[in-house]
């Protein structure tokens, strides 16, 4: 797959956009699949399974529409000491890649990144997330049907499947999941020196300030907290609330999740439920501390049978609750009063970088005080989630939430080298550049300014 890179094969605008072409085909025949699948691995409602497909259809068109100009090699000026000379810098494929998918958004987020690497000349390989087994079975069966096995082929297995492939000499590695999978990623790909993209998480908090709209702010928290059961590296993880407003607030989220959920979240249709035994043990454990301390303040409803746990808010007091030690991954969300700005940004910085932070009100001084005062890969500000929607804004973390970025151009540049060329003809070719050395030093500090 190294091979046909290397050759030359895989440069052309016209070999690139029919990869693309074939994505496009797998994602539109076969849209039925791809929802009974993530109905059987997570649950997912029909709308928010769909949108896993819309996020796809929108990066191919994207693509697709700016590829040309992507490829296109930007020409660079050349200082009077060169001229005359021709300087440029051309976007390379790096080789074959491989991509290792997620559980939580399996059929996304495992072909998305393959857009970039194909939309770049690479090959690749793809290895889905063995939790979910439905999708990852689809996807080696959709890929197979529809690309030759020396561009793109898929390899199933467990996590002794993605070591063995890690420590192969691939061009690149692109993972998404935790940071702890994420942390062996990286040592195995430092024994070839092979460069990696991290897609990770963190414990992304979410600031209600005076100025925001409660009953706005609640219904997109609800939402952001609600879909795919949690189980979004975008989530909301936690609220930093101003005291005014922590009562109106519960008040309002209670509201949201009535209308979202019903009186009964736990018959709704339009939950969906926890990958697996594991994470649900982990979730379960958590909601039944809250529980026995009386902190639950709306939700608590939970099932085993059914691996669901409804949309559950809580209160903190103590950011060494066990709710604030790791990312929570699930519907879980705890709920912390706030005095002072400075202060709540003070306790974020020294939590670690989160891959999203959102703020939901607040006079303009205090956005910029967020703004310029915290980092994470990403901010929205009075929403959630929404930001990732838009092909043009990088998405990637920093620090412990991740490393590199991709969609739109930003997945186009992470998966090319951009390679330095510099052209120049046999004329004016000055003795003074070679030995011996006859110019005085004098001279040259005067000529290089």
């Amino acid at each position: 797959m190294q091979e046909s890179v290397g050759s030359g094969i895989t440069r052309p605008l016209a070999w690139r956009k029919e990869q693309l072409g074939r994505l496009i085909s797998l994602v539109e025949q076969h849209e039925q699949d791809v929802l009974e699948a993530l109905k059987t691995d997570l649950g997912k409602p029909g709308t928010e399974a769909f949108f896993e497909i819309v996020a796809l259809r929108q990066e191919l068109k994207f693509t697709r529409r700016n590829l040309r100009r992507w490829m296109r090699a930007k020409r660079v000026p050349v200082p009077v000491a060169l001229s005359p000379g021709k300087a440029q810098v051309m976007a390379e494929p790096l080789g074959c890649v491989l991509v290792i998918g997620p559980w939580n958004y399996p059929f996304q987020l495992t072909l998305r990144p393959l857009i970039s690497a194909l939309a770049a000349g690479n090959t690749a390989v793809l290895k889905p997330s063995e939790h979910a087994p439905a999708v990852a079975g689809l996807i080696a069966k959709l890929v197979a049907e529809h690309f030759e096995p020396d561009v793109v082929r898929v390899e199933q297995g467990d996590g002794a499947v993605a070591a063995q492939l890690v420590a192969m000499p691939f061009d690149h590695i692109f993972f998404t999941g935790g940071g702890n999978i994420g942390r062996k990623v990286l040592a195995g790909a430092a024994a070839n020196l092979t460069p990696v993209t991290l897609e990770l998480g963190g414990k992304s908090p979410a600031l209600v300030l005076q100025g925001a709209n409660l009953g706005v702010s609640a219904r997109r928290l609800i939402w952001g907290k609600g879909i795919n059961a949690g189980q979004t590296c975008i989530a909301p993880d936690h609220l930093l609330v101003e005291s005014d407003l922590y009562a109106d607030l519960v008040n309002a989220l209670r509201n949201e999740r009535l209308a979202m959920y019903g009186e009964e979240p736990l018959a709704s249709d339009q939950l969906g439920k926890i990958i697996n035994e594991q994470q649900f043990n982990r979730l379960e454990k958590l909601l039944e501390t809250a529980r026995a301390n009386g902190r639950i303040l709306i939700g608590g409803e939970i099932s085993r049978e059914q691996r669901r746990i409804a949309p559950t808010v809580i209160e903190v007091n103590d950011r060494q609750d066990p709710l604030m030690s790791e990312e929570l991954f699930g519907p879980l969300l705890p709920m912390l009063r706030m005095g002072n700005l400075s202060d709540a940004l003070q306790a974020i910085r020294r939590q670690g970088k989160p891959l999203a932070l959102y703020l939901f009100g607040g006079s303009e001084a205090q956005q910029h005080e967020v703004l310029n005062t915290t980092s994470s890969g990403g901010v929205c500000l009075n929403d959630v989630v929404m930001q990732a929607g838009i092909p043009e804004l990088p998405f990637g973390g920093v620090g412990a939430s991740g490393m590199g970025s991709y969609h739109g151009h930003n997945g186009f540049k992470t998966f090319s080298h951009y390679k330095a060329v510099l052209k120049r003809g046999f004329r004016f070719d000055f003795k003074l550049r070679y030995p011996p050395y006859s110019v005085d030093l004098n001279v040259l500090r005067r000529i290089a300014g």
